[in-house]
């Protein structure tokens, strides 16, 4: 049995280079010893964990969807908005919610505290997200890559 306590695995912290895109993360999955990069599913794990927490006025991604990846949402504290295909949903403390792939989303919190929520996604391998905002994609085949015609950098046309 593998086990961590969350209060022991640290914060991924992330701000894009205007500020608009902010939270951190801790990665519970990879404290217990997932290796992202592996296709080797014992090494993989058949599903990733973060706690994920978003600052006040913050939204921590893109609005994006994924080609093949599920995510599941459990609000464990604070409140905020999901955007999604068909607008907006406000969201609180306990409310769970699933995008499937092929659906739209981000988060933002609107309110005055930190929003934080449980994200558990299936993990598949090759997977890949469209970005509709700014027309772009993330290309996981082999290797990460966002592209248009070129490489871009994972910010552009989103601030």
């Amino acid at each position: 049995m593998r086990k961590v306590n969350t209060r022991d695995v640290p914060d991924l912290t992330w701000i894009s280079p205007k500020g608009k895109f902010a939270g951190s993360g801790k990665q519970i999955s990879e404290a217990l010893g997932r290796k992202p990069a592996s296709t080797d599913l014992k090494e993989r794990h058949p599903f990733d964990v973060e706690i994920l927490r978003i600052p006040p006025g913050k939204t921590p991604f893109p609005y994006h969807s994924h080609s093949a990846q599920w995510e599941f949402y459990h609000v464990i504290s604070g409140s905020g908005t999901v955007r999604h295909q068909d607008g907006t949903t406000p969201i609180e403390s306990g409310d769970a919610f699933i995008f499937e792939p092929d659906l739209p989303h981000h988060l933002i919190n609107d309110g005055s505290e930190d929003l934080v929520v449980y994200v558990v996604a299936d993990n598949p391998i090759g997977e890949s997200c469209h970005y509709p905002d700014s027309g772009k994609w993330v290309v996981r085949s082999p290797e990460r890559r966002l592209i248009r015609s070129e490489p871009l950098d994972y910010f552009d046309g989103e601030e």
